[in-house]
């Protein structure tokens, strides 16, 4: 079974090589990168070539370490709307799209309307800069956070053991 990337071509398993050794080391050369997924460096070029075009590979990019730069605090919040409609959602994803603090942002099911992982230089940083700015947004109703004590796990590899089987 082949995972489709766009209406004529499919991942094989030189794709899903490709995929995880760029993965590991996205700074490899292409002549690396075909000796590790058997290759020649312009089949590498182009296969890579397509897989940023078909989206699959969004963007290359260098993975810093929060703490070594200065940002050693690390929360979760769960947001809560005031109210649930459409323009309520798109008001907070666009605010929250312009704080550069939130690594990411996930709109979910269950207790919370969304899940934010954000990053600080300090506690008080978090709490008088971040938090304080998330509450003024119109239709924030809640906010609890958790600080992260410590990253048991912390991976940016999809799995890519099922794909191209």
């Amino acid at each position: 079974m082949k995972n489709q990337i766009n209406d004529d071509s499919l991942l094989d398993k030189y794709d899903v090589a490709l995929l995880s050794a760029l993965q590991q080391d996205a700074s490899a050369t292409h002549q690396q990168l075909g000796e590790l997924v058997h290759l020649s460096p312009s089949q590498v070029s182009r296969r890579i070539t397509r897989l940023q075009a078909s989206g699959i590979i969004r963007r290359t990019v260098a993975l810093l370490d929060p703490a070594r730069i200065g940002l050693g605090v690390r929360a979760i919040s769960y947001v809560t709307l005031a109210r649930h409609g459409e323009d309520e959602g798109a008001a907070f994803e666009q605010e929250i799209a312009a704080f550069p603090e939130v690594l990411e942002c996930f709109a979910v099911t269950g207790e919370s309307d969304y899940i934010l992982q954000i990053v600080a230089a300090s506690l008080s940083e978090l709490s008088e800069s971040v938090l304080r700015r998330l509450t003024r947004i119109k239709v924030v109703n809640n906010i609890r956070s958790n600080i992260v004590l410590q990253s048991i796990k912390s991976s940016t590899e999809l799995p890519l053991g099922q794909v191209g089987r």
